[in-house]
């Protein structure tokens, strides 16, 4: 699930820190080449200096962005929540920031977790205020307005303005009993509450993130409390999301192998017991005895840890990725499995959606990455090229396809992955060029291979509900990253693309801005070209990718 952020380097954005960037990461380069031009190293953005390195091993780092509005806008049933985290791979917010003459930074939303939808942000642009580190944990007539990046390390979740050139967190909020593990933010929650964390004992908490920002401390304030003293799971949570469009619904994935469905509005401290699972191998959902029980449902998935979990866009569809090696994805609504399959090796680790729908991203311990066609519901294309286990995912919403079929349809995606390998990869996939088996050949002989729509060349799609083995190698198309470059000196833990940048984040809690090629090229443009050039008469995403991009 993919939302982007755009963020205006002009106006004395670029920081004097290039240096200092290099002088944390030694032999590393401060860009990498495209085929559209550069892409740069902006900031970066880091937890306190006086942290302790051993308190970082003990969980690994997840990025959540986040927007905040002026003012909460009411949600409707078709709206979807704005659900930012690096960690699947699969979320980031769709905002924009676009410099004017005077130097201030407006900004206008456009996006949303299950669904993007053009806001009429041009009408909403307003000067955004500027926090400094200095002042901003005694603020407390904070008005919460901005995007933010909401990170984890150790037994602390940090919080920093986007918009600043400041690496150090602006909050801080610790946790004295366990070390949280995942988070998620809904852009249209009716209430204040909008921020959810998973913490490595299995408990979930739901706040506001504008009261956190208002507050002096470091504890969480209004906390909502769930699955407390672990009454109604004991194992650690993995994976958290926002229903899009689910008026406050949200899942959590355990280490167990089962999700939980809960409602915000709900006590979190309801009676939630459930009958007993009689099949640990087998999938199944029971629902709460009573309808005042808070989680609503429990889904049994698999054995062994969920590892990761990600909403399509339009909530129709939930993946989840597992130890096993298993991808499945369920009809959310009917809850029923609609297929799966898995890895050549270990387990897989992050999973994302393409906005339109019809692809699914997963990358695991067997260094590839796999392509899942919705439409065939098997594996259509494989890629080699990470040096070892691929942690995160994700489809980049805005780059812009440089073909077409003529029909409106998307022909070409370009994703990103990221591993322990330390490497950022960028891989285009053109579905109307790939090299496609037709079928598998005799034993030992060699697969038949045409190019073209590769739906025309399957054989009969996968039925309904299968889980299938890994197809051999041989009879699924490779394809090759772009783009391969080392970004961070640790393993990497995931990556957001946004409307000017994309975001790499490693395990121990270091995260990287990466500008677009279109950015350095705007900077040189007054605030009237680059207000021209950045809001176009569409929406941003229309059911296709790249209809909102930087030109090549």
């Amino acid at each position: 699930m993919i939302r982007d952020t755009m963020i205006n380097t002009a106006n004395g954005m670029i920081p004097t820190s290039s240096s200092s960037a290099n002088a944390q990461s030694p032999g590393l380069k401060t860009y990498f080449k495209t085929p559209e031009g550069r892409y740069k190293l902006h900031y970066e953005k880091t937890h306190p200096s006086g942290l302790l390195h051993y308190a970082h091993g003990k969980t690994v780092t997840q990025v959540t962005l986040a927007h905040l509005k002026e003012k909460p806008a009411p949600s409707t049933p078709t709206s979807a929540s704005s659900s930012f985290s690096a960690s699947s791979g699969v979320r980031s917010a769709a905002a924009r920031w676009l410099g004017s003459g005077n130097g201030s930074r407006a900004l206008g939303f456009a996006g949303g977790n299950g669904g993007t939808k053009s806001v009429s942000g041009i009408s909403r642009i307003g000067s955004l205020s500027a926090l400094s580190s200095s002042n901003s944990m005694t603020n407390t007539n904070f008005d919460g307005k901005g995007t933010y990046l909401i990170f984890n390390v150790g037994d602390a979740i940090f919080i920093s303005d986007l918009n600043s050139q400041d690496k150090d967190p602006i909050k801080s909020i610790h946790f004295s009993n366990s070390n949280p593990v995942c988070h998620a933010f809904d852009q249209d929650a009716k209430d204040g509450h909008d921020l959810l964390i998973g913490l490595n004992s299995g408990d979930v908490f739901s706040v506001s993130m504008r009261q956190q920002l208002q507050d002096v401390g470091k504890k969480l304030v209004g906390a909502q409390h769930y699955n407390k003293d672990c009454s109604v799971n004991n194992s650690r949570c993995t994976s958290i999301a926002w229903v899009p469009g689910g008026d406050g619904a949200f899942v959590v994935a355990h280490a167990d192998g089962n999700m939980y469905v809960y409602e915000k509005n709900k006590d979190g401290s309801g009676d939630s017991s459930f009958s007993v699972i009689k099949d640990q191998t087998q999938f199944s959902v029971a629902h709460a005895r009573y309808s005042k029980s808070n989680p609503i449902a429990r889904w049994h998935v698999c054995q062994g840890s969920i590892n990761s979990i990600a909403f399509s866009f339009d909530g129709a569809y939930i993946a989840t990725v597992g130890r096993d090696g298993y991808l499945r994805v369920f009809d959310y609504s009917k809850e029923q499995l609609v297929c799966g399959g898995k890895s050549y090796y270990g387990a897989l680790l992050c999973c994302a959606w393409s906005v339109d729908g019809k692809y699914v991203l997963t990358g695991g311990e067997d260094d590839l990455v796999q392509v899942w066609s919705m439409e065939d519901r098997k594996v259509v294309a494989w890629g080699e090229g990470h040096n070892s286990w691929v942690s995160g995912v994700a489809f980049d919403s805005y780059w812009s396809t440089p073909n077409s079929d003529g029909t409106g349809e998307t022909v070409m995606y370009r994703f990103g992955s990221v591993g322990q390998d330390t490497q950022l990869l960028l891989w285009d996939l053109e579905m109307d060029e790939i090299v496609v088996p037709l079928r598998r050949g005799p034993p030992g002989g060699s697969p038949t291979y045409s190019t073209g729509s590769q739906s025309s060349h399957w054989d009969n799609v996968c039925p309904l509900g299968t889980l299938q083995s890994a197809p051999s190698i041989r009879d699924v198309p490779k394809i090759s990253p772009l783009v391969a470059h080392r970004v961070h000196t640790e393993p990497l833990s995931g990556l957001i693309f946004t409307q000017e940048s994309v975001l790499t984040v490693c395990r121990e809690g270091h995260i990287k801005i990466w500008m677009r090629p279109s950015v350095a090229e705007s900077q040189s443009s007054n605030s009237e070209t680059v207000l021209s050039n950045s809001f176009k008469d569409k929406p941003l995403l229309s059911g296709k990718i790249g209809s909102s991009s930087y030109k090549q």
